[in-house]
């Protein structure tokens, strides 16, 4: 049964819709998604309006998360045995993935209350325990590496590239939106390809994921 607390506030947004434990392809987790038959109607001007003002982000598995996650189970070596942070947590996947990788620790960081209940859910569905924050400037510098997953759709986000080395010794950025990306402490790794869960038809362009990181050694 999905968790009460997150199903009534995505009731509040959208009457009929469902929270629904969901398998994700090519990866071997699990998290609690919005019923894919909810999201293939029309809108009414008021639930519009309501997913504008409070979007339940946390309910979906955006692309750069599920790269992400896929990314860390095939080279767990980036996490195992390491203090992670996953900024902008959304609903956990990947800090869940981090921890099934073999992280020694692993804190779920969102400003959205309800992200964090979401990354509570979805751990318990795959079975991992994450610590929880709601304030990244509130933690001490002491983690291994941070991950960002699907944070820079807001251009307004790019200024917090310049702090994650403040909090960690490595950054890892999986971002499918921002095309003139340039930092002069982030590399490209790779280009990844994703999709966004449940499917919002989204165009090709936001399927490929690219992966940066930085190293506070490089600065």
């Amino acid at each position: 049964m999905a968790p009460l607390h997150l199903q009534a506030a995505l009731s509040e947004l959208l009457g009929d819709a469902r929270l629904v434990a969901s398998e994700l392809p090519e990866c071997a987790l699990k998290l609690w998604l919005i019923d894919a038959d909810n999201m293939d109607r029309a809108f009414s001007p008021e639930e519009t309006r309501r997913i504008l003002d409070e979007p339940p982000y946390w309910s979906f598995c955006w692309a750069s998360g599920l790269a992400m996650a896929r990314y860390l189970a095939e080279r767990p070596e980036w996490v195992a045995g390491k203090r992670v942070l996953d900024f902008g947590a959304g609903s956990g996947i990947a800090g869940i993935a981090a921890a099934k990788a073999g992280a020694l620790e692993v804190v779920a960081c969102d400003l959205d209350p309800l992200a964090l209940q979401a990354s509570r859910a979805n751990a318990a569905l795959n079975g991992v325990e994450l610590n929880y924050s709601s304030d990244f400037f509130a933690e001490d510098d002491r983690f291994d590496l941070i991950l960002v997953a699907d944070v820079l759709y807001d251009r307004a986000n790019l200024p917090l590239l310049d702090e994650f080395l403040s909090r960690g010794q490595q950054a890892l950025v999986a971002d499918s939106r921002v095309r003139d990306f340039r930092h002069p402490l982030y590399r490209q790794l790779d280009t990844l390809h994703a999709l966004t869960l449940p499917d919002l038809a989204e165009p090709h362009e936001f399927r490929q994921v690219s992966l940066y990181h930085a190293s506070r050694g490089a600065v």
